[in-house]
């Protein structure tokens, strides 16, 4: 494919090509990210990918896959039912695959490696920024999330040690508050202090397997169901148009892989748009299946009154159930440092940008700004934890985020960049491009909006 050049004119924006002002931050923690010229870019060039096709769809699908598994049966009964939920699912996948092909050329014609870098490059400053400070959000949101879901798998767990029924209350170190915030000290922030994360692999092999292990219980306990598990009520239509629209956050949660997915595409043996398209179509499929399967059986096993995380629908003596929680408990342990890195990385990456330092500062000044912004950051995702235990208006919240990172940023970044090839060459099909652009924005920015208006006048006021 011909390298377009787009918006590449660095002086543009007053910046300095210094590698403080540009840092390579949300590597793919399995794929080398090297800087490449504009010749090793080329698919002919010898410094090319060692990922192959499969492992790309692993990859992809190891990205797609996580703790926003556990909501997808609250979703499909936010929507309606299971019609609904399919229906809706497979309408926003044909977005969701488009949007991560949309970003595999623009890496291409911009020859940058990184999603934020991506937007940089194509869109400017402006929007660059607002993508890097998007993504310093997300991250943190996310971090809150996982100490919630901590909170949620361990009351579960310690009811059953504690050989207590559910709800009552016992001695004051089984305390929801204390439980968490001791696993959190003593886990989690040793594992976010270090410069470098190197057990990144670790991590991405308990994410798998606990998620595919909750998948499985969830269809194995619809089939075989315990006695005392009845249903409720079992929509099979969605009470307004607005419910399905309600339930698109955590759909986009669930799917948002857009971020890791260009470090992604660079590391492939032949990074070229069409094979990239089949790789995203083949493991959209695959997160699909696994979605799929645990929102339908989740949500036909409990119906109606499925909780917003489905492990806490189960009872608490259950073992096969105890043993996902458990595995889930582990992959947010390791998944919180990553996320809290790609979040630290994006704000000392504003920070150095802002005030012009170069990364090749003194190490002891870098040591204590480490240290700095992640104990603030630990300590503000732990204490919004405690005092938000509902992690769907969590993953409500962030899901809104996400859509800006599946259609969004996308949809600006093709509308840039057929209007900058429209300056060169002027195809006959860059209208329905830069159409479809504006569609993916809109959609995007209506999903943001919706949670934002949520968050804010639902919740607050209630």
């Amino acid at each position: 494919m011909a390298q377009v050049s787009i918006n590449n004119d660095y002086s543009e924006w007053d910046l300095s090509t210094d590698a403080g002002e540009r840092a390579r931050l949300l590597q793919s923690p399995c794929v080398d990210t090297a800087p490449k010229s504009e010749w090793e870019a080329s698919p002919g060039g010898p410094d090319r990918g060692t990922t192959s096709t499969l492992g790309a769809i692993f990859i992809v699908v190891n990205a797609c896959l996580g703790a926003g598994l556990l909501n997808f049966p609250a979703a499909f009964s936010t929507a309606g039912g299971v019609a609904a939920g399919i229906a809706l699912q497979m309408g926003m996948l044909v977005f969701i695959i488009s949007g991560l092909v949309i970003l595999a050329y623009c890496s291409q014609a911009s020859n940058e490696r990184t999603y934020q870098e991506v937007v940089w490059a194509v869109c400017g400053k402006l929007t660059g920024v607002l993508c890097e400070v998007a993504i310093a959000v997300y991250t943190f949101g996310t971090c809150i999330a996982f100490l919630i879901i901590i909170g949620d798998q361990q009351d579960k767990i310690i009811a059953v040690m504690a050989k207590e029924p559910e709800g009552a209350s016992g001695p004051w170190y089984t305390d929801r508050k204390f439980t968490i915030s001791l696993t959190a000290f003593l886990f989690i922030l040793p594992l976010s202090i270090p410069r470098e994360i190197g057990f990144q692999k670790y991590a991405s092999f308990l994410s798998v397997v606990g998620t595919w292990y909750v998948t499985a219980i969830v269809i194995i306990k619809y089939i075989w169901p315990d006695k005392e598990m009845t249903p409720g009520n079992i929509l099979t239509r969605p009470a307004s148009w607005m419910a399905v629209f309600n339930a698109m956050p955590t759909i986009c949660f669930g799917f948002q892989c857009h971020v890791s997915s260009v470090p992604v595409f660079n590391s492939m043996q032949q990074p070229e748009v069409k094979t990239w398209g089949g790789v995203v179509t083949a493991a959209m499929v695959i997160a699909l299946a696994v979605y799929m399967g645990t929102g339908i059986c989740g949500f036909l096993t409990f119906g109606a009154a499925v909780d917003p995380d489905v492990l806490l629908s189960y009872p608490s003596e259950d073992m096969a159930v105890a043993v996902a929680r458990a595995f889930i408990i582990l992959s947010v342990l390791t998944s919180y440092p990553i996320l809290h890195f790609c979040g630290r990385a994006v704000v000392e990456g504003l920070w150095l940008r802002y005030q012009g330092m170069p990364v090749e500062e003194d190490v002891g000044r870098e040591r204590r700004r480490r240290v700095l912004q992640t104990l603030v950051w630990f300590l503000l995702t732990l204490l919004l934890a405690l005092f938000i235990p509902d992690i769907g208006k969590v993953i409500s919240v962030i899901g809104g985020l996400a859509a800006c990172f599946i259609f969004v940023f996308p949809g600006l970044c093709l509308i840039q960049a057929k209007l900058s090839e429209m300056e060169e060459v002027k195809p006959a099909s860059w209208w329905v491009l830069v159409s479809y652009g504006v569609l993916l924005v809109t959609l995007g920015a209506f999903i943001f909006g919706q949670t934002t208006a949520n968050a804010i006048f639902v919740d607050l006021l209630a």
